[in-house]
């Protein structure tokens, strides 16, 4: 559902509460849902899942069922969250929708089987279909391609056991006919692009690993002939995103080989994320830049850091008013990114909706010790003046450096110069950005050129490394949260916030090469140390809050600001904490506690830190959060009680997912993983259960087992913020 829907549809749904309970304006004995309008009755079942709709809603009366079968409610249908829904539900429920589905995504349901995905061949209208996650043999997937004449997109996984040559003559003419396809390519493959003359759009997604569970390495050699022009010609979008590996880089440039030939002349949008300092290098980069800056409708770009030269980016920029743009890492580009954003290098900046710069102003730590970028919040004012419709910006892995002293616009603090974006619906900052500064005698001042902050950064160096010292904690302004009151203030309707410490990195990274590699040592910034609880309990501010990360953060003492959170964001859905304070010790288990007690809407929940005790306490607490789906508990030295966790489990009925890295013999973790697997897995379609030590030699393996779709969304430890648009299902 898209944003302005769901916000409208939100807002019927508090005028409909206040409609009913107003006892003023409707006796409450004389009002039921048959006196409700049939729009009212289709705004409140647009809310319920498909299952519950067709199975038991239509059943309850004439009325009701008229509406459950409503066009409105059955074209477009997902499964992707529908936990509880087995083989057997599924197939039942295809009974009643089989007639009414033209949009069908099974994204994710990696419980259901085989045969049941097939059976939504007899959706013979269905003209948007995502079945990644899913588990389909060769023969299924023909069977099931061959049934759907009508079907434009297609979205499914290349598994090693993938055979384009068991494709039917049926199955290959519906994928002719496609013009949109995604691929999530788990095995060296072309997939199904050989067969798809009329694609639009391509997206792709590369998880291979560069060595089987055997330890055999995986082979790369593919026909280039395969994936010739001709698929290529009415081309628009083109989106890859990469896991580490050698393999994942080799395969994408076999993909990206007919670019060098021919650029599709209505290309407009052009996405590669390539983990790693030192990505893959394609000489077809600048003549593919040039291509898309004379088309003038580019909507969104996203380029490795060594592909683009800075008079590259000018030409790809130069005339476009692009909507989604990604500098990830790319240090070297930063002047001109400011330059096209800021001095008319775009047709229409004010298009821009999504801008990740995370690392753009960073060189890498083991490069060079004495130099520190930062943010400039003159810079940013001026960008949030030009770019005043952007909804979501990641700044992770950039610095600000507060010294209480005026910039060239007037601007005193970068949180002021960013609570200018009003619009902000997603953010992600580096921890040191909130803070309002050190005292003087701990910060060494430097005059910096005006031409510099004009360019959106400053150079500070700095003669020796600043050490971490363990009772300075007095020195800092750490109870000072001006700077990000400010940002509150002037983003109200932020609903995902990322705060993450320029010193964090998890165990279990998605992206692991990149982490390590760019990521300075915990610590070393001190001003993210002056970061705590006060500005924890600020966050409080933000009424619609529903996603929350905060990692690497070794100010926060108590957690007591995790509390206030809690009281305040009652729709808080979504929690992510790793490092905070001490990684000694685990200092704000009481606060944590409160925490999970207050979190009556929370659904998923990630927790890392090195020295966690899930005992019974912390169990009995997160039993609290009732609606909570997902859980995953990352500990190198962490204990758990296997007996408080199947109580949990037990309470929590809803829990699908529960994975847990932590300390303890690999004997204990698998009687527990049993236990919970015979338990729980025959009332659990979806049931996801892994309890591994975080050190075992085999975790990789494990890890690998894992569905993918879990994975990404919470397992591995990722920003979300400003990412590109493909990641979504279709």
């Amino acid at each position: 559902m898209s944003e302005t829907v769901r916000r409208i549809s939100e807002d019927m749904d508090r005028q409909i509460v206040q409609a009913v309970c107003d006892e003023d304006t409707m006796s409450s004995t004389s009002v039921g849902m048959s006196d409700l309008s049939d729009e009212i009755l289709l705004c409140i079942l647009r809310h319920v899942p498909v299952c519950d709709l067709v199975m038991n809603v239509a059943n309850v009366c004439q009325k009701l069922h008229t509406l459950c079968h409503d066009k409105t409610l059955l074209s477009n249908v997902s499964l992707s969250e529908e936990y509880l829904a087995d083989d057997l539900l599924v197939r039942c429920m295809l009974k009643q929708l089989a007639n009414h589905v033209q949009s069908l995504s099974l994204n994710g349901c990696y419980w259901l089987d085989s045969s049941t995905v097939e059976c939504f061949s007899r959706c013979r209208g269905v003209t948007h279909l995502d079945v990644t996650g899913c588990r389909l043999s060769p023969h299924r997937l023909s069977r099931l391609l061959s049934s759907l004449s009508l079907l434009r997109s297609f979205a499914f996984d290349v598994r090693p056991n993938f055979n384009f040559a068991m494709l039917s003559s049926a199955a290959v003419d519906t994928l002719s006919r496609l013009s949109e396809l995604r691929q999530t390519l788990l095995t060296p493959s072309y997939g199904v692009v050989p067969c798809c003359a009329q694609l639009r759009k391509l997206m792709l997604q590369f998880d291979i690993p560069d060595v089987t569970r055997e330890g055999v390495g995986v082979c790369c050699q593919l026909m280039v002939g395969q994936s010739s022009v001709p698929h290529y010609q009415q081309l628009e979008e083109f989106t890859a995103r990469l896991a580490p590996g050698e393999v994942n880089q080799t395969l994408l440039l076999l993909y990206l080989a007919v670019f060098s030939v021919h650029v599709p002349k209505h290309l407009r949008v052009f996405l590669v994320s390539i983990p790693g300092p030192n990505p893959v290098h394609w000489p077809a980069a600048p003549s593919l830049a040039q291509s898309l800056g004379q088309g003038g409708d580019l909507e969104a770009l996203q380029l490795p850091r060594s592909w683009l030269d800075s008079l590259s980016l000018k030409r790809a920029l130069e005339g476009n008013g692009p909507k989604h743009l990604s500098f990830s890492r790319c240090p070297t580009l930063w002047p001109q990114v400011f330059q096209s954003l800021l001095r008319g290098g775009v047709r229409d900046a004010t298009q821009l909706i999504s801008l990740n710069l995370s690392g753009i102003n960073q060189v890498l730590y083991s490069e060079c010790r004495s130099v520190e970028d930062q943010l400039v919040p003159e810079t940013m004012s001026r960008l949030a003046a030009g770019c005043s419709n952007i909804k979501h910006l990641n700044l992770m892995h950039t610095h600000y450096h507060h010294e209480n002293s005026l910039g060239l616009g007037g601007e005193t603090h970068l949180c002021a110069s960013l609570a200018k974006f009003g619009h902000l619906r997603s953010l992600t900052l580096p921890a040191c950005a909130l803070s309002d500064g050190l005292n003087t005698h701990q910060i060494s001042t430097n005059n910096t050129s005006p031409s510099a902050l004009l360019l959106g950064l400053k150079k500070t160096p700095r003669v020796g490394l600043q050490n971490y010292k363990p009772d300075s904690g007095s020195s800092l302004s750490g109870d000072s949260t001006s700077g990000l009151t400010r940002l509150l203030a002037g983003c109200p309707l932020l609903e995902t916030l990322e705060l993450i410490g320029p010193g964090f990195v998890s165990v279990l990274p998605r992206l692991e090469p990149c982490s390590r590699a760019s990521v300075e040592p915990r610590g070393m910034c001190a001003w993210a140390r002056g970061v705590g609880d006060a500005h924890l309990a600020a966050l409080g501010a933000l009424p619609q809050l529903r996603r929350l990360t905060l990692a690497g953060l070794p100010g926060v003492l108590g957690g007591t600001g995790l509390v206030q959170v809690a009281k305040q964001c009652k729709d808080l859905q979504v929690l992510s904490l790793a490092n905070m304070g001490s990684l000694k010790t685990m200092n704000y288990t009481p606060a944590l506690l409160d925490t999970f007690r207050l979190c009556t809407q929370l659904q998923e929940l990630r927790l890392e830190q090195p020295y966690l005790n899930a005992n019974a306490s912390f169990f009995e607490a997160l039993s609290c959060c009732s609606r909570l789906q997902r859980l995953c508990l990352i500990s190198r030295s962490g204990t758990f009680d296997p007996a408080a966790t199947e109580t949990f489990m037990e309470r929590c009925c809803h829990v699908i997912m529960c994975h847990m890295f932590m300390g303890g013999t690999l004997a204990a973790c698998r009687r527990l993983e049993k236990a919970l697997w015979d338990r729980f897995k025959g009332e659990r379609a979806a049931l996801s259960v892994v309890i591994y030590p975080l050190h075992h030699e085999d975790l990789y393996s494990v890890v690998r087992a894992i569905p993918l779709t879990l994975l990404d969304r919470i397992t591995l430890f990722q920003s979300h913020v400003a990412q590109p648009p493909h990641l979504s299902p279709l």
